[in-house]
């Protein structure tokens, strides 16, 4: 028995089970080699708090057809493969949530006056809209820089070893902050945010999603702790990565050499795990915003 099954509509699934103690991953397609139904049988949909059109359900395996993927005990780093790619589609997802956020606060603003002005002339009100579009830049920036080491990933070892690393980085940080940052899209909208007719309110309740998926928090900086410990050529890219950036903002080096002081103590990274993964996402993205975008950015 599964408690939960992501997406029961697809068409194969690779699937965690025990040979004997040892844990390891399958590919269970929809039908057989034979070509009948596999016997995976759906138990009851969720009654989830969003993603409603995604029916995610409990499902059994009852003598289902299924092949061994990897090593029998090696189901966790056999899997690890497709979950850093469904790690890039959070990234990218919780960046596009945040947008579609502040796109509609944008329209609002331009439109909704309050005190004899429009909103969006008002300096609290841009400062706040700032704060949102600065937040969204450097999502926007990290997922693409993301895209390009899978690609080069492919025949690049430190873009391998980049990606294995930065994945984990800005899934932690880009999905942590979606939440917080469609609130404040939604609070910009006022009460005209809060209802079911606006498509606020399901922004609102997607937004957590992509933080719980493929590893919540606590696991997602314990994965980048392991990452770390486990190929140092994934700290190598990471520094590199950084250091082309050095010199462009005082505050930015000065961010930077916090980070790789906090790195140099072993012992106390697994208790401050989300304080440094943290700081690494902000210095990635600081990197790719001050080496390529203008002067306000």
């Amino acid at each position: 028995h599964k408690w939960f099954c992501s997406a029961p509509m697809s068409d194969a699934f690779f699937t965690l089970a025990y040979i004997d103690d040892a844990l390891t991953c399958f590919f269970v397609p929809r039908w057989t080699p034979d070509g009948v139904p596999n016997r995976m049988h759906l138990q009851r949909l969720k009654d989830k708090l969003g993603d409603r059109s995604n029916a995610s359900s409990e499902v059994e395996y009852d003598q289902a057809w299924a092949q061994r993927v990897g090593e029998p005990g090696r189901g966790v780093p056999t899997i690890i493969d497709m979950v850093t790619h469904t790690r890039l589609d959070c990234v990218v997802a919780s960046t596009a949530l945040m947008r579609q956020g502040l796109s509609r606060e944008i329209h609002h603003a331009r439109h909704r006056k309050v005190f004899g002005k429009r909103l969006i002339d008002q300096p609290l009100m841009r400062n706040v809209l700032a704060d949102v579009a600065l937040e969204i830049e450097g999502g926007t920036a990290l997922a693409f820089r993301l895209v390009e080491s899978f690609e080069k990933g492919a025949y690049t070892p430190a873009e391998a070893a980049f990606s294995r690393l930065a994945t984990a980085i800005g899934k932690y940080y880009i999905c942590k902050r979606s939440p917080g940052v469609v609130y404040e899209t939604m609070e910009c909208l006022g009460g005209n945010g809060y209802i079911e007719e606006h498509d606020m309110a399901r922004l609102y309740r997607q937004a957590p999603l992509n933080s719980i998926w493929e590893g919540s928090g606590n696991v997602i900086c314990l994965d980048v702790l392991r990452a770390l410990g486990r190929s140092p050529a994934g700290l190598d890219a990471l520094r590199s990565e950084l250091e082309a950036a050095k010199g462009a903002h005082p505050a930015f080096d000065r961010a930077v050499n916090a980070l790789f002081s906090a790195l140099a103590k072993p012992h106390e990274l697994e208790m401050s795990a989300r304080r440094v993964v943290e700081k690494m996402a902000l210095c990635l993205q600081a990197a790719l915003l001050v080496r390529s975008s203008d002067g306000p950015i």
